[in-house]
This record gives structure tokens, C-alpha cells and sequence, in this order.
């Protein structure tokens, strides 16, 4: 005899479903996925690399990079790793507070901050980065290698290094004070006041009172 179905509904693919459904808090991005070597005793061992970065669009982004014998886990390697190295960006009305240069390896980046409706001009990389952060306004400029790892990596060094803007405003918009300049020394009140005198008096008062000898 064929035993009675239930008429209660299997919560737990309602709850898988609902799992999948939900919006994702971070995006992913694969940047590449590259087939690497390593020389052992026994021959070659072949593995795939994959690099991937995360971010949320409102400010954190994180780069990871996995190794694994199969592009799938290779990518869910890097995955975890970008989302525990994640950085959080400063930013100032769409766009980064000043301007920076870093030089990482081979890699030299120079990332400007720019006006409101110039959009992201850049490429590559540091483009994938630089809009996962949630970045809508910069300029840049790259110079040296073409390589997408050490270019990724040069990118998140610049947006480790920058510094949040105070008052609002950018730090390319505060003035510049000299190199050279030195600080305004503040008079002291508790040291002793000195009275300029002559020269003539100086001698004076240098001979000394005259004495007569009796």
C-alpha cells in the first residue's frame, strides 16, 4: 500500500527559495581567471587563479584573489577572501577628497577627484574598483604594466591612503601653506623687559661711578 501524502508544505524549499531571492548586501566581480603552474617532484601541477572584487557601492570594496584545481572554487576562494581584506573609501560628494599618486611594483596610478557629472574615467581595474566603491565622479591616469592583479593591487593601496576631507570640503580646495614658513613666535609675558639705551650711556655706565681718593 502506498503510504497518505501530507498536505503540509515543505518549509525548507520555501526557505531555500527565499534565500535566493533575497538582494545581495555586496557585488561581485570577476576581474580574471588565469591557469597558473607550480613545479613538484613529480611533474607540474596545474591550477586555475581567479581574482575577484567585492563592494557594496556605498563606500567598501575589497579585492581577493583563491587558487584552486577548479575555476568554481577557485572563485568562491577569492570571494571570501576580498569580503575579509574589504577597505572602507572616503568620499565627498560622489567623488575621492584629493588627489593621489602611489607606484605599487610595476604599476604607477594617479587618480584625481573631479565635478559633479564627470562619471568614471578610467579602465580596466581600477574602473571595476572604483565603481563597486561606489566612486561616480574621478579622473586617472595609468602608467606603466598592463597586468590586471598588480594594477588591482595598486588601486587599493591609493584608496588605503587616502585621507577623509574635514569640514567638508576637499583637501585640494583648502589653501596651501609654504614649506618654508615658520610659526609666529608668541610673545612670553613672564620673561624680563629690556630698555634700549645708547650708546654713549652704555660707556658711561661702563666707567662707573667716579671716586676721589683723600
Amino acid at each position: 500500500m502506498n503510504a497518505a501524502k501530507t498536505s503540509k508544505p515543505d518549509r525548507k524549499d520555501n526557505r531555500r527559495r527565499d534565500r535566493r531571492n533575497e538582494p545581495k548586501e555586496f557585488e561581485e566581480t570577476t576581474l580574471s581567471v588565469d591557469r597558473v603552474t607550480r613545479v613538484v617532484k613529480g611533474g607540474r601541477r596545474m591550477r586555475f587563479r581567479a581574482i575577484v572584487v567585492v563592494g557594496n557601492k556605498k563606500g567598501k570594496v575589497g579585492l581577493g584573489t583563491g587558487k584552486a584545481g577548479e575555476v568554481q572554487a577557485a572563485v568562491q576562494k577569492a570571494t571570501r577572501a576580498a569580503k575579509r581584506a574589504m577597505l572602507r573609501v572616503p568620499m565627498v560628494k560622489g567623488t575621492i577628497p584629493h588627489q593621489i599618486d602611489v607606484k605599487f611594483k610595476s604599476a604607477k596610478l594617479r587618480i584625481m577627484p573631479a565635478s559633479p557629472g564627470t562619471g568614471i574615467i578610467a579602465g580596466g581595474a581600477l574602473r571595476v574598483i572604483l565603481e563597486l566603491a561606489g566612486i561616480k565622479d574621478v579622473l586617472s591616469k595609468r602608467f606603466g604594466t598592463k597586468n590586471k592583479l598588480v594594477n588591482a593591487q595598486a588601486a587599493m593601496k591609493a584608496l588605503q591612503g587616502l585621507k577623509p576631507a574635514r569640514g567638508g570640503n576637499t583637501l585640494a580646495d583648502e589653501p596651501k601653506k609654504p614649506i618654508d614658513a615658520e610659526p609666529e613666535a608668541t610673545p612670553d609675558k613672564s620673561a624680563p623687559k629690556v630698555k634700549q639705551i645708547s650708546r654713549e650711556e652704555a660707556k658711561e655706565r661702563a666707567k662707573g661711578p667716579n671716586l676721589d681718593v683723600v
